[in-house]
């Protein structure tokens, strides 16, 4: 049997999964903590290990079959590109205050710029944005220079102090994220955060809490706008709620004893 270990897409889309022939101890290059968004190379990348997950006997059915699943999500990403209707672009362009705002990303998807009309976002990933941009932008004025950022619209719900849906850069720290929302209150229980999409969770249990502690972005979490980050409100021990309910019954029958 060959040894096993955690392959570095875990902390990309969540398939728990070990690889097949390297030694144990062995730790796989990490994501490059500097890179805030994944490249169209980063992908491809991880779609082949992907691969190799879902054709090998090594693994379980159940693994191949997440692999799988994951393999369409990435190729999903690769062609329709990261943007979706309601999402916002800020756009800068030095020299050019008519261009610089933002704008908020309308079907197709694309964005409207008053001066230049529609701009296609189809199947460009957010870190492409700004190469794309400055093409797109090129073709009317002599090198311009761009800078673009995009932003997410998501939902913060649970044990936070405010609640709601915020939309923030995508290249933000999920910590940062939360703390958008006023951060953790007393009540929460941060071991049980979690991140959903459509009623389904994509991100829970000790690999969230790890990508937690080791600074990841929305973007290298695969967010995308509609998804839900839930803080649940932390449950009070057995021993504690036996305690509870003991004194809570104690006090009743001395009260009951004084009134009788």
């Amino acid at each position: 049997m060959p040894s096993r270990q955690l392959l570095p897409f875990v902390l990309l889309l969540g398939l728990v999964a070990v690889a097949p022939g390297r030694a144990l101890g062995q730790a796989p290059a990490p994501m490059d903590p500097g890179r805030l968004e994944l490249t169209r190379g980063d992908l491809t990348r991880l779609l082949g290990e992907l691969g190799e997950v879902a054709a090998s006997p090594a693994y379980s059915g159940s693994i191949q079959e997440r692999a799988r699943r994951d393999m369409a999500a990435v190729e999903e990403r690769l062609s329709r590109g990261d943007f979706r209707a309601g999402d916002r672009v800020v756009l800068v362009v030095d020299g050019r205050p008519e261009l610089s705002d933002t704008v908020v990303v309308e079907p197709g998807p694309r964005i409207t710029l008053s001066s230049l009309g529609p701009i296609d976002l189809a199947g460009v990933l957010r870190s492409e944005l700004r190469s794309h941009l400055t093409a797109e932008i090129g073709r009317y004025f002599r090198d311009p220079s761009v800078q673009a950022a995009s932003l997410i619209r998501i939902s913060i719900q649970g044990m936070v102090m405010n609640p709601g849906f915020y939309t923030v850069p995508a290249n933000v720290l999920l910590s940062d994220a939360l703390m958008e929302a006023g951060g953790p209150d007393r009540a929460s229980d941060l071991e049980k955060l979690r991140i959903e999409r459509g009623g389904e969770t994509l991100w829970d249990g000790p690999l969230l809490q790890s990508m937690l502690v080791e600074g990841r972005t929305l973007d290298q979490l695969n967010l995308r706008a509609g998804d839900q980050i839930v803080l649940p409100e932390r449950r009070a021990s057995l021993l504690f709620e036996i305690a509870r309910y003991g004194a809570i019954i104690v006090s009743t029958i001395f009260l009951g004893s004084r009134v009788f």
